[in-house]
């Protein structure tokens, strides 16, 4: 009887023991269970978390992020510069011509002489000829004109002058003015050029001692030769 009961307590303690192995690995399985969805859970969760907080906007709807495109800015056209129109240059204003000094205005005493010379050589002989050059306006002296012949001239430094027919000298009536003047006649308008020439290189702008005459002016009309020499101008 007592091994009977000892048997009985021996397998109802296995039994036990079977139920309560069975009990713990139920347990133990459905603990790992757990941890492992749970585990599984969080790592699915928590980027799927950190994705919907970087998608998702203010509103709480996802939305996809597309880039945004600015339009481009056109760059503006400016307008062409359209060329100014240059002013027409007006016509430049002309100095107005000063009126030209006259002939006799330009000219010295001597060159004054000759230019009334030739306007009156071809109508006169040589003394009346050396009465109107002495008369002048420009002459602002007393003066007289008289007939010369061949040979010793005043102004000439003692060098005979020939080669003329007729002559006249014309000349103040006092000698402290270097002034004296010839008309001279000749027999052939071709030996004038040489008449000139000798007259010129005996003359002598200082043949008065005192005073010294400024120019020595020449010139001709046909067979007729004027020569002076003078002041430039003369004082009244």
């Amino acid at each position: 009887m007592k091994k009977i009961l000892t048997i009985l307590l021996a397998l109802s303690m296995l039994a036990s023991l079977a139920a309560c192995g069975n009990k713990d690995n139920g347990e133990t399985n459905v603990d790992n269970e757990t941890i492992v969805e749970t585990g599984t859970l969080e790592e699915n969760v928590e980027p799927e978390e950190v994705v919907e907080q970087e998608e998702k906007p203010a509103t709480g709807e996802k939305e996809d992020k597309k880039p945004v495109t600015t339009p481009s800015a056109k760059p503006e056209k400016t307008p062409e510069a359209k060329p100014e129109k240059t002013p027409e240059a007006t016509p430049e204003a002309k100095p107005e011509k000063t009126p030209e000094a006259t002939p006799e205005a330009a000219k010295t005493l001597g060159n004054t002489l000759l230019a009334d010379f030739k306007q009156k050589a071809s109508s006169m002989g040589t003394e009346e000829l050396a009465n109107a050059l002495i008369a002048n306006p420009a002459i602002k002296f007393m003066g007289g004109a008289m007939p010369v012949e061949e040979g010793l001239l005043s102004g000439f430094d003692g060098a005979e002058i020939k080669g003329f027919k007729s002559g006249a000298v014309f000349m103040p009536m006092i000698g402290s003015i270097p002034f004296i003047g010839y008309v001279f006649e000749l027999e052939n308008a071709a030996d004038v050029s040489g008449f000139i020439s000798n007259l010129k290189n005996n003359a002598n702008l200082r043949w008065n001692i005192c005073v010294t005459a400024d120019e020595m002016v020449t010139g001709s009309v046909g067979n007729k030769v004027f020569f002076v020499m003078c002041p430039t101008s003369l004082e009244e």
